[in-house]
This record gives C-alpha cells, structure tokens and sequence, in this order.
C-alpha cells in the first residue's frame, strides 16, 4: 500500500498536467463529436473564455508596474519576431519538402501562446507581463509575417484581414473586458481562485479539441522531432532572456517565448500554403500545451520551496 500516497501526492502535485494529458487522451479516442465542436468555432471560443477568465484576474496595480520591465519586453518582442522564425525555419529543413514541411516553418512567425499567460498565472508569474508580450507580439506577426513568409518561400502570398479580425473577436475583446472588470468591480478579486480554474479547464478542453484533429502517421515522426527541437531551442532562449531577473518576471519570458500560437500559425500557413500545409499544427498545438502546463507547475513548485 505503501506507493499509493505517494502516487496521490504526485497527482495532486501535478494535477493541472494529469488533468492536460486525460483530455489529450479523450480528444484522441472520442473524435467524432470533438473534431465537430473544433471545426463549428470551438477553439475560438474556448480561447475568448481563457482570455477573459486569465484577465479577470490581473489588478491595474500590475499593468502599472509594466513601466519598469520595458527592456525584458523588448528583448522578448525582439527574439520572437528574428530568431524563432529563423529556427523554426531551421528544424523544417528535417522534414520532407511538402506541406509537412511549410507548417513546421510558419511556426515561428506566429505570436506567443494566448494561452501562454494562463500558464503563466498557474506558475505564479507576471502576468501583465505576459498579456503585454501577447499584443506585442500579435501585433509584429500581423505586420511581418507576409514580408517574412516571402523571404522564405517566394510563391507564398499571406492576406492577414481574416487574421486580424479573428484576433480582435478572440483575444483583444475578451482582453479589454476581463481587464475592465476588474478595474471597475475590484470585489471581483473574491473570485480569483475560480478564475483560475475555468483557466485551466479551457486548457484542458482546447487540447482535447485539437488533439480530436490529429491524425497520427509515419509521416508525422520527422514533424514532431522538429516540433520538439523548437520547443528546446524556444525555451533555451526563454530562459537566456530571464537570466538575472526576479522569479515572477522570468518565469513569464519562459513561457511566452517558448510557446507559439498554434491557432495562428495555423491560420498563417493556409492563407500562404492551403489547408494541407496547416495538419501538422495540431501536433504542436498538443505538444505545447502539455509543456506549458508541466513548465507552469514546475515552477510553481520551486517558487513554494524558496517561499518556505
């Protein structure tokens, strides 16, 4: 009997990643009616609910003090619009030249993670700072990403207004309202802790969206090699850019800079390649929602132990 309070401990210690990867393991067994809810806006809804909810939760005081992390913002910014898009441009050459090949290279032109700033309130991090890095950086992947994407494949046309709308519906609008909530109604703060749970069930469910899309095969080895080794050498950066600041602040620059925006991305690459080259999106979509949430509670782990 002795190992089961120990495999207790380890669940409840990781519960948001046991919690991530059951819905992983449901989107890919019951498909039918997820990939039905992925395809009739499902994901866009789940990610204005987690905009909202992870919004909710920031206080004014947090936005104000933005001012003095100007310079980590700027480098953040800065790293993700040159140096992600050259590497995923890099570990695409790994995979066989096709659409396979064209969605693991767009990856890199996307924003940061929406749901990244939700990881971000789960490790305890600055989350103000997170939702700055996610307009910047949604702002710079619209205005670049059709200069960038021709550079890269000359027969590649991007038109962004779809984009663009999408994210005014889907992120700036549930943004500016969370945050407007709790400006107006600071009593809103009693609710934090429920906040932060519909957080982390919209996680949950946008993974077992998206994992309901994916369809698994041999060709797809190369692809998710690549993904990985973006995800490494995204959060080798992450983590060079927060050397020597506070836990909070550092935290945030890992998981802003090593997760992309799979959605999109996804919508990235089939305004420039077609639907085809968008498929294998969805792998990465499961891959760094799974790290983001194991990263998030790792850190929030190691954030207790100095605490105490």
């Amino acid at each position: 009997m002795r190992p089961l309070p120990a495999i207790r401990r380890l669940v409840f210690s990781n519960l948001e990643l046991v919690i991530v990867l059951i819905a992983a393991g449901i989107g890919l067994g019951v498909r039918a009616p997820l990939a039905w809810l992925a395809s009739h806006q499902g994901i866009n809804v789940l990610l204005a609910i987690l905009v909202f909810a992870t919004a909710a939760t920031i206080a004014p005081a947090g936005l104000r003090r933005l001012s003095t992390t100007w310079p980590k913002l700027i480098a953040v910014l800065a790293v993700g619009a040159t140096l992600l898009p050259a590497l995923s441009w890099l570990v695409s050459r790994l995979v066989a030249t096709g659409s396979l090949r064209e969605g693991v290279m767009v990856l890199g032109l996307a924003p940061c993670e929406i749901a990244s700033v939700a990881t971000t309130t789960m490790a305890g991090g600055t989350a103000e700072f997170s939702v700055a890095v996610l307009i910047g950086s949604t702002a710079i992947s619209v205005a670049l990403a059709g200069l960038v994407l021709r550079l890269e494949a000359a027969h590649a046309s991007v038109h962004t207004g779809g984009v663009v709308v999408n994210l005014l519906v889907v992120v700036v609008l549930p943004l500016v309202a969370g945050l407007a909530l709790r400006a107006v109604a600071p009593g809103v703060q009693r609710f934090q802790r429920q906040a932060e749970v519909t957080a982390v069930m919209a996680v949950a469910a946008l993974v077992a969206l998206i994992a309901s899309e994916v369809h698994l095969s041999a060709s797809y080895l190369a692809v998710t090699g690549a993904f990985l080794l973006f995800i490494a050498g995204s959060a080798g950066l992450g983590g060079l850019l927060g050397l020597g600041s506070p836990h909070s602040l550092r935290s945030s620059i890992l998981l802003t800079t090593s997760m992309r925006d799979f959605a999109i991305a996804a919508g990235l690459v089939a305004a420039a390649f077609g639907p085809a080259a968008a498929a294998p999106l969805g792998v990465y979509g499961i891959l760094v929602l799974v790290w983001g949430t194991a990263v998030a509670g790792s850190l929030r782990r190691s954030s207790a132990r100095r605490t105490a």
